[in-house]
């Protein structure tokens, strides 16, 4: 073991804390916008310093062993100690700054269309933005709100106000659907298909729902992002399914089409979140207030 007047990083302590609380080196890199080897490295590192294993690898999960367990009971309990000791600092002591983390896609066709109207209605505060999937369903420590897809029981611990139901539907170029059978569902077979990456299922989830057969791709265009891929479909490269009303813009522009009326309804809602008794602070309680406002959709 190393000498005792060292410390670990806390790079390491970090990373330790959230594969203790996922068991899952996949779920924490994902929380911390890091690869799972990192992750599984930076543990590593803290267990060769300590000279003590804290987790018993499996095939697909972790468990602690007793010293990790002891181990990650007290980290936790101090981190979440030096979150609110933050947090109180700076709305005591420090300049006055939002934190949004929210899906790449809404934040660009939802929330920075929108957002001069926030600074205008708040210009003494700042406003910070970060990303995350939404297949991501925790609410980071580093926000003060956050914008999540779930169910509306997924977040217990959470303060949440839903936003609007996720829509699926089949969009188009104009140019795409040239000469192209609408009211035939087998019209899909044979056409590129695009499809996102962290939904590989979501042609075959579509046709189920809305109880048509599954549509037999001649190519597949696959993307990482959202954007990405309803930029794809815009072009003329394919046909692919894509979130309502988080597209609307696309489709009043006419860059995109509803290739048939129907639509499937999913479970999932975008919710918008904040930890209890947050909202007293006044400057998020506006930004709560407008984002209720303006982003919600009840269409």
């Amino acid at each position: 073991m190393n000498t005792p007047y060292r410390m670990p990083s806390l790079r390491s302590l970090y990373a330790f804390t959230y594969a203790g609380r996922y068991l899952s080196f996949k779920e924490a890199a994902d929380a911390l916008f890091l690869t799972a080897s990192a992750v599984s490295h930076q543990v590593r590192n803290l267990e060769d310093f300590l000279g003590v294993p804290l987790f018993v690898r499996k095939t697909r999960a972790l468990a602690f062993t007793d010293a990790g367990e002891k181990y990650f009971n007290f980290l936790d309990e101090m981190f979440a100690r030096l979150e609110t000791e933050t947090h109180q600092l700076w709305a005591e002591f420090g300049r006055k700054i939002i934190r949004l983390n929210v899906p790449p896609f809404f934040a660009n066709e939802l929330l920075l269309p929108n957002l001069a109207a926030l600074q205008a209605l708040m210009p003494e505060t700042d406003i910070r933005v970060t990303t995350q999937t939404s297949l991501m369903k925790e609410h980071s420590a580093e926000a003060d709100l956050s914008v999540l897809l779930g169910e509306n029981d997924d977040w217990p611990e959470l303060v949440t106000y839903p936003l609007f139901t996720r829509r699926l539907v089949v969009a188009a170029a104009p140019s795409t659907i040239e000469g192209f059978d609408r009211k035939d569902f087998n019209s899909l077979d044979g056409q590129t298909l695009i499809i996102h990456e962290n939904r590989p299922k979501a042609w075959a989830n579509w046709a189920r729902a809305v109880g048509v057969p599954t549509p037999k791709a001649g190519k597949i265009l696959r993307f990482d992002s959202m954007s990405t891929l309803v930029e794809a479909a815009a072009r003329g490269l394919g046909f692919a399914i894509v979130s309502w009303p988080l597209s609307k813009t696309w489709f009043e522009s006419g860059q995109l089409v509803r290739v048939y009326d129907t639509e499937w309804v999913t479970d999932e809602c975008f919710h918008l979140a904040h930890r209890p008794g947050e909202q007293e602070r006044l400057d998020i309680g506006r930004t709560i207030d407008w984002m209720l406002q303006e982003l919600r959709d009840d269409a």
